[in-house]
């Protein structure tokens, strides 16, 4: 994808990694990109992606209650997972490790509180830098939202930066696109021209929910609602559907940012206690709310303010469920959805060529945070650099 404007000749191409585990603690994914330039002009070519899924103790135990002791464990172990996952990425791609300019590393969320949930607004994200550092040899930037939050903002989302970066229409400036992450929770961006007039915030649960109730349904035998087999196999309870749209977050204005405080096991535990003899009826009720929270939140935000979208590209594990995707599309039309692999990039490497791009980002001094996004104060450098 072409920048706006020539990159800063200051700033030859990179190669740079990005590495994380995302809120559904499926495994550690790695990508390597080539970037140049940098902030309006930035330009990020993917070469390689790889997916390292956990073993099924790992995450029990990152989804499990945790104490000063384990939380210490999982932060090496992690560094250790999300170590491998750079080294395989690297030797993928066909690159030497002294290749790579830097590692940028998001971690895994263990907690996410900011200011509408907590009088101390705070974010944890494990999976020790320097373990990374060590076992790669290479800088590694990390902590991406810390610095955010310092300033007033939520620390999260943090896509959009790479969703304006990246895949705004640079041909057509006046166009606006709309991007939609389905990972564990879902997010929306809306991005134009100018990165100050993005609208991003995140619209509630995507797969959380979903997998919660898949482990519980098939005995920890599945960890998603596959392809949508189980949610189709039930019909949509309606009252608890409508209990289910009450939720506090959903009336929220943007900026907002929700996360397993708010839509993980408590909120499964709930659900499980309402109806256990009835389980794939959850299941499809828990895809019916994904659904309508996530359209509610277009008809409340976005589309008061963006009336004529181009169209939504969706990315993250959700769009590999073709229910959730019938129904999604279903209910944005005449909005078109498609995944983002229509723009020419895979939707699954997404995630982890943003901690690619924020870590370039960071070692060139720009400011990725999205003002509109976060409710930051001011625009800030983000991460912590491990030489």
């Amino acid at each position: 994808m072409r920048p706006a404007t020539p990159p800063s000749p200051s700033l030859p191409p990179r190669l740079c990694v990005g590495v994380l585990s995302g809120t559904s603690v499926d495994a550690a994914d790695a990508a390597l990109c080539r970037v140049e330039g940098t902030g309006a002009g930035v330009a990020l070519q993917l070469l390689a992606h790889v997916s390292h899924p956990f073993s099924p103790d790992l995450v029990a135990r990152v989804l499990g209650p945790q104490d000063a002791r384990s939380l210490c464990a999982l932060n090496f172990e992690l560094g250790e997972r999300f170590a491998e996952a750079v080294l395989a990425v690297i030797a993928r791609a066909g690159v030497k490790p002294g290749d790579i300019h830097v590692v940028g590393s998001h971690g895994q969320t263990m907690a996410h509180l900011p200011s509408d949930l907590s009088p101390i607004a705070s974010t944890l994200q494990i999976g020790e830098a320097d373990v990374i550092a060590e076992r790669t040899g290479l800088p590694v930037v990390s902590d991406f939202r810390t610095r955010d939050m310092a300033v007033g903002g939520q620390g999260a989302p943090l896509v959009p930066y790479l969703d304006w970066a990246v895949f705004r229409n640079r041909e057509r400036p006046d166009a606006t696109r709309a991007f939609l992450n389905l990972g564990g929770i879902a997010n929306v961006s809306v991005v134009g021209e100018h990165v100050d007039d993005t609208l991003a915030f995140d619209t509630g649960p995507a797969n959380m929910v979903l997998d919660g109730l898949a482990r519980r349904v098939t005995q920890g035998q599945l960890g998603c609602d596959r392809d949508g087999s189980l949610s189709s196999r039930g019909q949509v309870i309606p009252g608890l559907l409508e209990e289910l749209l009450a939720h506090p977050f959903l009336a929220r204005p943007p900026p907002r940012s929700a996360g397993r405080e708010g839509f993980g096991e408590a909120l499964v535990d709930r659900l499980w206690e309402a109806a256990p003899e009835r389980p794939h009826d959850l299941m499809a009720t828990a895809r019916a709310f994904t659904v309508e929270a996530t359209a509610r939140a277009f008809e409340t935000w976005v589309h008061p303010r963006f009336p004529r979208l181009e169209a939504v590209y969706a990315s993250g594990g959700g769009t590999r469920n073709p229910v959730l995707m019938a129904d999604l599309r279903a209910r944005l039309a005449p909005v078109p959805l498609e995944r983002l692999d229509v723009l020419g990039f895979p939707e699954e490497a997404k995630e982890a060529a943003l901690f690619a791009l924020l870590a370039a980002e960071h070692r060139a001094g720009t400011p990725a945070n999205v003002r509109p996004a976060t409710g930051a104060m001011r625009r800030v450098v983000l991460g912590k650099l491990t030489p």
